[in-house]
């Protein structure tokens, strides 16, 4: 049975993009118009209290019966769970894709928007605060990854990527809108490239959301 994914065109939206193709799940994509404040519309705030994109509508949830999940987070684990890929099984293998998981929810995400809100106002002492304030902490957040990737293929896990490699990588995905290039970070480019190279990771990247 077919999964709806209600999204719009964001790195959130992006990561669930991505899981659905390398879990080859069946999907349809529902667009949410956030431009056009959709996200607030009662028939969706139904499913998403938070008036947040993305999430999912899955007919065929746990015993057969339909679940929705809202939180990008929340839905990577239920996909995980659901078809038991890109999470490991043994609790200590889990823990890093955990802990990488909720440090792209907690940073490696909440910061970068924070330096696309700021890019947007108009010039003047607050935005430049603003941006500076956010631009510094999420090259920080890129330098920490770098470290973690080095001698490393993907983030988490040894041989294949996880459900944190998708999560970081939407929002790696707009990396040059928040002004960080790669050029000092070679193992976050090599990562980079690397999952790009992989067929589903490049469909959930490309598929229309908007």
């Amino acid at each position: 049975m077919t999964i709806e994914l209600h999204t719009w065109n964001t790195p959130n939206g992006r990561k669930i993009s991505v899981a659905l193709e390398e879990m080859g799940l069946p999907y349809t994509v529902v667009p949410v118009d956030i431009s056009n404040k959709k996200q607030f519309e009662p028939s969706f705030l139904e499913f998403s209290p938070n008036n947040r994109i993305p999430a999912i509508k899955d007919p065929d949830g746990p015993d057969g019966a339909p679940i929705t999940v809202f939180e990008s987070g929340a839905i990577l684990c239920y996909l995980a769970e659901k078809t038991g890929r890109f999470m490991p099984q043994d609790l200590r293998a889990r823990v890093p894709v955990m802990e990488w998981l909720m440090w792209q929810m907690g940073g490696l995400g909440p910061r970068p928007g924070q330096v696309h809100h700021f890019l947007m106002q108009p010039e003047g002492p607050a935005r430049d605060y603003g941006f500076e304030r956010y631009h510094t902490e999420t090259k920080r957040l890129y330098g920490v990854l770098d470290r973690r990737l080095a001698g490393r293929d993907f983030v988490a896990t040894a041989g294949d990527p996880s459900i944190a490699d998708f999560a970081i990588l939407g929002w790696a995905w707009r990396h040059e809108r928040h002004q960080v290039p790669f050029d000092d970070l070679p193992n976050v480019a090599a990562w980079y490239a690397r999952m790009l190279a992989r067929p589903a990771t490049a469909r959930g990247l490309e598929v229309a959301l908007s």
